[in-house]
């Protein structure tokens, strides 16, 4: 189990991963249904590291939509589902800093049943896996482009995963790196933040829009595909902003343009 030895910012001491232990590889609802090649990116990632992956069938959603609304109940038994179908693991990993963060720091408050709890501390952000579990820096990936990073708030805050992707990011050879001006700011996603408080969201989006631009960026790269679905869609509505494309950080990682 992943221990918390720091609350500000969070610093987590990890077990060690013994060579040839299978990790239960978790996929969130909006990778599954909008983003596959970050999923597929993901297992190649993995694999190249010679860890075996296994995709438990039976899972689901990790319970974070209805937990930040209000239905706790609801997400209590989605989060049990979770729990009854990942307990083979020892390592659980997912490419979404957002949802990591609902397993390790957020199922506590959903249901404090110590086994809930271990099992939701066992789950590890896939650059997090690579870098602070793993002891990978570079993965031999090559991509010529003008890249800016956005690291979410639940990754940066409540995982204190800031590094792990910049160190990664920093090691691909040809990559042109470019700042994203004021880049802790949220992008005003949020999960169903975005539907109930819009004209906020929306507002949010539109100033790191502006910032991406900026900076001269020619892919927004992101460990959180949820923030990345925000940005791009109002990326996409704009003539100027329509040619910068967004990448999970693990498309990137596996290339070689």
């Amino acid at each position: 189990m992943i221990k918390l030895t720091n609350h500000s910012p969070p610093v987590w001491e990890y077990p060690k991963y013994e060579p040839g232990e299978p990790v239960g590889l978790f996929i969130p609802c909006y990778i599954d249904q909008f983003f596959p090649a970050s999923g597929e990116a993901t297992v190649e990632l993995l694999r190249r590291q010679n860890v075996p992956v296994e995709y438990p069938k039976e899972q689901t959603c990790c319970g974070q939509p209805a937990f930040n609304s209000g239905y706790w109940d609801e997400a209590r038994r989605v989060v049990r589902h979770f729990c009854d179908t990942f307990e083979p693991y020892r390592w659980i990993v997912g490419p979404s800093g957002s949802c990591t963060a609902m397993c390790r720091v957020f199922f506590e408050q959903v249901d404090p049943d110590p086994r809930i709890v271990e099992i939701g501390r066992r789950v590890v952000e896939l650059t997090e896996f690579l870098v602070n579990v793993l002891g990978v820096t570079d993965t031999g990936a090559r991509y010529p482009h003008k890249v800016a990073l956005h690291i979410g708030c639940h990754t940066r805050r409540e995982l204190g995963v800031v590094d792990p992707p910049m160190t990664l990011l920093r090691s691909i050879r040809d990559l042109e790196y470019h700042e994203l001006p004021n880049m802790e700011e949220c992008c005003g996603f949020g999960g169903t933040f975005s539907v109930k408080m819009a004209g906020t969201s929306l507002a949010m989006g539109r100033t790191k829009v502006e910032n991406l631009a900026k900076c001269g960026a020619d892919v927004l790269v992101s460990p959180d595909t949820s923030c990345l679905m925000h940005i791009e869609g109002l990326l996409r509505r704009d003539p100027a902003t329509r040619h910068i494309q967004t990448k999970h950080l693990a498309e990137i990682l596996v290339a070689d343009e």
